[in-house]
């Protein structure tokens, strides 16, 4: 069965662009994820510890044979083995996170995890990437909205979040 998933990439360490590409590669040249959009890359501001160097992050749309809980194994997997990923603390620096925010219109709320991703309407970083390739129809499936709406409505109550578009061609 093929599942249609929307994955978000960020990277604040090294050479960020290079990082989110390379991720994006190893994901396409997988057996697991054919994917079928890529979003602009936005340079972010971050959101929990400040003192630290702005992200990139770009949202995926794919398409997979896994399911949800072998695609984040296999997320773990590429952060930690291809990327060597180091989390020192809680949202601090990082080479590479790769986080679900949709499957399907899945809904799951386990211990190990949760779909949709439980913070999409509060970080613009998601929004505004999400919202440049999700079908405009698109309904979260448990806010109920539209992601352009969801999109809207925080733009008013983010607004210390900054997010820009960086030119860099995918």
């Amino acid at each position: 069965m093929i599942n249609v998933i929307y994955l978000c990439l960020g990277s604040n360490i090294e050479n960020r662009a290079l990082n989110i590409i390379s991720a994006i590669l190893f994901l396409q040249k997988s057996f697991f994820i054919d994917i079928t959009n890529i979003s602009s890359i936005y340079e972010t501001s971050p959101v929990k510890i400040k003192k630290q160097r702005n992200f990139y992050n770009v949202v995926v749309k794919a398409n997979t044979c896994l399911n949800p809980y072998q695609l984040l194994s296999f997320i773990k997997y590429i952060e930690k083995y291809e990327f060597n990923r180091k989390e020192v603390f809680r949202f601090g620096p990082r080479i590479i996170d790769i986080d679900i925010l949709f499957f399907d219109e899945i809904i799951i709320n386990s211990d190990i995890l949760v779909i949709p991703h439980k913070e999409i309407h509060n970080r613009l970083f998601v929004l505004i990437p999400l919202n440049e390739i999700i079908p405009k129809n698109f309904i979260h499936p448990v806010l109920k909205k539209k992601v352009s709406d969801i999109l809207y409505n925080s733009l008013k109550t983010l607004k210390s979040q900054k997010v820009k578009i960086v030119k860099y061609e995918l």
